[in-house]
Order: C-alpha cells, then structure tokens, then sequence
C-alpha cells in the first residue's frame, strides 16, 4: 500500500489572532479532532493562572531561566507580550516533525515571523480575524480572564497586532467557530498532502511506472 511505502514530515500549523478572536478554542477543537496533532507547549514567564498546570499547559520559568534557554538557542521563536515573555522549545517540535505528527502553535506575529525565518518549508499560517470590533471586546469581557483594564489593553492593542493579516497564508474570519474549525481543518489537510512532505514520493511513482 502507498501509506507502507511513502512517509510525511509534520507540518507546522501556526495560529494568530488578536487576544479574543478565538485562536485558542480553535486550537482546543482542533486537537479534540485530530489524533495526530499535537499542542506546542511554550515556555514563558507570566504567572500560572487558576485551572492551568505546569507542563500541560505552559512551561513556567523565571526571567533569569529564560535569559539562559535564549543564550543556549534552545527555542524556535521566542517573543515579549504583555510585559511577559514566551517562547517555543526547539527539540519537542523537531522531533514531532520527524516522525510525521503536525504541530499547532498558539503564537503571535512575532513568534510566526521568527518560525518563517528558521523553517519556512514546515510552516503554514492562518490568521483568525474577529468578524468586528465590537464582537472583539464582547468576547474578550464575557471570558471573564482579565480586568478590565487589561481588556482595554488587549483592545488597544488589536489593530496593531491585526496589521500584519497579509504575512499569513491563511485567513479566516471567525464568525462561526464550528466553521472556522472546518476552515482550518481544510487547511491542513491539504498542506499534508503537499508533494514536497512526502518522503519516498519519487521512488513510489517510479514503482508504478514500472509496474509495481
């Protein structure tokens, strides 16, 4: 069978989105969906929030470690938002790549640019857009997360962080999340299917060429 003779290599699926649009529920959905897809852990520097733990949902270190894993270059992408810093570690991406498992980064424009810098070949990216402002800042309130001048700060900040849509691959209105979930999940499958991902491509069709 093709599956026996032709390998892939992960894809890098990077989500970016100003805070509310709904990268993240896309991401948890995605997950929920796919077996071989698998959540980019970060490392960062903020605090632990209630619910969250450490290893599952962040890597949790302080100012000092952190400084030391960048002078080791031992992330992909690392970036500062909101006063706190977060990065991506190197070896746990690699290694899902090279045996086939594709990996979905929650990241900003900053992270995404860094990752297009060192692995382009491996990288797609979608950007979730909010379908207005307005619905930005309702959504943004109703999860109850932050206060409200930290809203105002992440509201502050969309139109910046939205100014950078066209460096993406990938756009997606989000307006309806079980959409935008087939949207993305579209996506992916066809970046999977790219004829540069398949390891052994060449000497497969040859076979068929030949008979086989």
């Amino acid at each position: 069978m093709a599956a026996d003779r032709i390998a892939r290599r992960g894809v890098m699926l990077v989500l970016s989105s100003p805070s509310g649009a709904g990268k993240t529920t896309i991401s948890r959905m995605l997950l929920e969906s796919d077996p071989n897809l698998s959540m980019s852990i970060s490392t960062t520097t903020r605090p632990i929030r209630p619910g969250e733990e450490d290893g599952r949902d962040y890597h949790f270190v302080d100012p000092t470690e952190f400084n030391l894993m960048i002078n080791r270059q031992e992330f992909l992408e690392h970036a500062k938002v909101f006063g706190n810093y977060y990065g991506t570690p190197r070896p746990a991406v690699e290694g899902a790549l090279a045996r086939g498992s594709d990996v979905i980064f929650d990241i900003d424009w900053q992270g995404a640019q860094q990752l297009a810098e060192k692995a382009r070949q491996d990288l797609v990216s979608v950007f979730i857009l909010p379908p207005s402002t307005d619905e930005l800042d309702r959504r943004l309130h109703s999860r109850a997360q932050d206060s409200d001048d930290v809203v105002a700060a992440r509201m502050a900040k969309a139109p910046d962080e939205m100014s950078h849509w066209a460096e993406y691959d990938f756009i997606v209105i989000n307006e309806d999340i079980e959409e935008s979930v087939a949207q993305v999940q579209a996506i992916l499958s066809a970046e999977r299917s790219r004829r540069e991902r398949q390891i052994g491509l060449s000497e497969f069709v040859k076979r068929l060429q030949e008979g086989y």
